[in-house]
């Protein structure tokens, strides 16, 4: 069966009910997958290393049903318990819309939901609130409230009794205490990096479960769907039957710098026989040798970026690289292949120098983006029509034109490509459509987040860079 966290909106307490559940399921030695509705990775991260398996995203606006469903039943029925955890409220979706919402995805994969309910300074009213979201959509099935900042005894009781007279089951409670605090980060949760004595704090939630939520009812609600295939299996079959023969290697930056990536984007380019290498730019790592690509993912580079300028190694195995080595970089990891980065002081530090922009504070750019190609590139062609992900709150100084020369600039050989164009138009609600990202033949860099193994023709693409380079 499985089941849905949601909530009335952000900051209620899906992420930590969704904690409290994974602790206890871990420290009760029983197997959990956990997922993430929405295009999330920092909740994703944190699940990730609660439950000692990856968090999956269930995106119905950028990965299609078909790929939710497959992913959902086929690594759910790999573990005992399955529950995912919604994004936003309940009926947020694009826009004004229910449109990719957690509402859409709970009648999609037919699975109830749980409403995690924010009760501070509420007593009757609560009532109200849990009547809209239960008649608001009939084909719901809410099977529970969760009342969370309970802050006392007689506080609970007071919301059980409410709840109890309009028909609903409360099934637990979380107190408003200092323990179960999460620290936070601009862009919302913290990375699970930065949070300490995590084997710690897994037991005392698990304790914090025990105490306060009805794990009887819950276990029964989060058990694991049936069993389905591999998604990366049946998607990595439709590309090819087998690997070829030969074998190519590509570079990801993988830190603390660098961490924002969908773990199946991995899993699928080894299974498609392309083999992946770790490599740390805050480490100072030169890139390894005789790779046939490179991917910078998105992170938080601007708060590491003093570490980041003073990793000369690294910087020049980048410019090293450009012009011979294909170069896929999205969002935070295109700021590392700039002129500059400012960091979160807004002190400014040189970066590797390839693309012509300076990088500092901005106001937060957030939402699903239409995407047409407009050239062919490393991953797209023209006229190529996708859908991506924009989430950050830095901005790039000069605004991105549709061809840009980068003339006299020491960082470039005679042999290297220094001219770049916007690789796609893109735009979402409300926003107008307009030219985004730089590219020539040998690079793809760009705010947007691309859910690569969802979409065939990306991967087929991207192979076919990598394959045409010797080094």
């Amino acid at each position: 069966m499985a089941c849905v966290i949601s909530a009335p909106s952000s900051g209620s307490g899906k992420t930590l009910l969704s904690i409290l559940l994974a602790s206890w399921a871990i420290d009760n030695e029983i197997t959990l997958q956990s997922f993430k509705a929405g295009p999330d990775y920092l909740d994703s991260e944190l699940l990730s290393n609660i439950s000692g398996r990856n968090c999956r995203n269930l995106d119905l606006t950028l990965s299609g049903l078909d790929w939710v469903k497959n992913t959902f039943h086929g690594f759910g029925s790999l573990c005992d318990l399955t529950v995912i955890e919604g994004v936003m409220g309940l009926f947020d979706g694009i826009g004004t819309s229910s449109k990719g919402s957690t509402a859409e995805l709970a009648k999609e994969l037919q699975l109830p939901v749980i409403l995690v309910i924010d009760a501070s300074g509420q007593a009757a009213s609560i009532a109200a609130l849990v009547e809209g979201f239960k008649n608001k959509d009939h084909s719901i099935n809410i099977a529970g409230v969760v009342i969370n900042k309970i802050n006392s005894s007689r506080h609970k009781e007071l919301l059980e009794e409410v709840l109890v007279s309009i028909g609903i089951k409360m099934l637990g409670s979380i107190p408003n205490n200092q323990q179960l605090k999460i620290k936070t980060s601009p862009l919302g949760l913290a990375p699970s990096h930065e949070i300490r004595n995590l084997k710690d704090r897994i037991s005392i939630w698990s304790s914090f479960a025990e105490k306060n939520l009805d794990m009887k009812i819950l276990r029964g609600l989060m058990k694991s769907p049936s069993y389905k295939q591999n998604p990366l299996e049946i998607l990595g079959n439709q590309i090819e039957s087998k690997p070829n023969s030969a074998t190519y290697k590509v570079a990801i930056a993988e830190d603390n710098a660098f961490h924002f990536r969908y773990p199946e984007t991995k899993e699928f380019l080894e299974i498609i026989g392309i083999k992946t290498l770790p490599w740390s730019p805050l480490a100072n790592e030169e890139i390894p040798e005789d790779i046939n690509g490179i991917i910078l993912p998105g992170g938080f580079p601007e708060n590491y970026a003093e570490q980041l300028s003073v990793s000369k190694r690294s910087l020049d195995s980048l410019k090293t690289h450009h012009g011979e080595t294909p170069i896929y970089a999205e969002c935070g990891g295109m700021l590392i292949l700039g002129q500059s980065l400012d960091d979160i002081n807004n002190k400014n530090y040189k970066m590797a120098g390839i693309l012509p922009f300076h990088a500092t504070k901005g106001s937060l750019k957030v939402g699903y983006r239409k995407i047409r190609g407009t050239k062919s590139s490393l991953i797209v062609r023209e006229g190529d029509k996708l859908i991506g992900h924009e989430f950050h709150r830095w901005k790039l100084e000069r605004p991105i034109e549709n061809t840009v020369e980068i003339e006299k600039n020491p960082n470039y050989n005679n042999k290297q490509n220094s001219s770049f164009s916007s690789p796609w138009r893109v735009g979402g609600w409300r926003i107008k459509e307009e030219n985004e990202g730089w590219s020539n033949e040998m690079i793809h860099a760009s705010w947007i987040h691309l859910h690569w193994p969802s979409n065939l023709e990306l991967i087929k693409r991207w192979k076919r860079s990598i394959s045409g380079t010797s080094k």
